[in-house]
């Protein structure tokens, strides 16, 4: 497949230029030639140098990422910055990247990917950010306990290393679940207005914790990695569907 067609397939399916104004990442293609020919994609979650490195040792032509190395462009391409642009271009390793969009798209994304895990029904978009979204909610099968929302938790995501930890503010039932994947607890006023019992979220500022007693709410924080494993998961299935050869990358953080 050449690579324009590669990247035009991608920008399509997770609607990047939908984020352009709303993502500090530059999502879409980061570092790649102006032709090339993919045959051998590698993906993680973080675009870093043991990936890039781990992806050309694979053989890969691209590599897809939920995290990049531009995060609203470059002053100078100097230092670890040089080093990571070195690596691509000498392993003639394209960069494909999707943040934000890998994280709202409501079939492929990240918390949709959580969602499978609780067996969430009735889904629907949640997580606004301009118009458009960064997450998903949905009803629980039958109510939850807290306990029984954090063994899910802990047994199914990839790249835990630690318990999930529990803001518990929330009532003894958990029916009405909200998740942004990664950073979410800037989103605890619209899970209440939703109506949610629970957030699932990957990381918390200490201002969360008051905060979700107040508001009535729990909150589970699994950790930003293993929430943002799913997207490039399910990217991987699609992208073999397209015919092309793949490898995924796993480097857990354990944050």
């Amino acid at each position: 497949m050449e690579l324009a067609e590669f990247v035009d397939r991608l920008d399509e399916e997770l609607r990047t230029d939908a984020y352009a104004d709303l993502d500090a990442s530059a999502n879409g293609l980061q570092v790649g030639p102006d032709s090339a020919e993919v045959e051998h994609v590698a993906v993680a979650v973080d675009g870093v140098q043991e990936t890039f490195e781990r992806a050309a040792d694979a053989g890969a032509d691209a590599l897809l990422t939920h995290h990049g190395i531009s995060w609203g462009g470059f002053d100078r391409v100097t230092g670890r910055t040089y080093d990571q642009v070195e690596t691509l271009l000498e392993n003639d390793l394209a960069l494909y990247v999707s943040h934000l969009p890998l994280d709202g798209h409501q079939e492929l994304g990240n918390a949709a990917g959580v969602a499978d895990v609780l067996d969430l029904e009735d889904r629907a978009p949640f997580g606004e950010l301009g118009p458009e979204y960064i997450g998903q909610r949905g009803v629980a099968p039958e109510s939850y306990t807290t306990a029984q929302v954090r063994e899910r938790l802990e047994t199914s995501l990839e790249g835990r290393e630690t318990p999930v930890q529990v803001l518990e503010g929330g009532p003894d039932e958990l029916e009405e679940i909200a998740i942004i994947t990664g950073s979410g607890t800037d989103w605890l006023a619209e899970a209440e207005a939703a109506g949610a019992d629970a957030l699932v979220t990957g990381e918390g500022k200490q201002k969360a914790y008051h905060e979700a007693r107040e508001r009535g709410l729990t909150v589970f924080l699994a950790g930003h990695y293993a929430t943002e494993t799913f997207g490039v998961r399910a990217i991987q299935e699609r992208l073999e569907e397209w015919d092309l050869e793949t490898t995924y990358i796993d480097i857990p953080t354990g944050l």
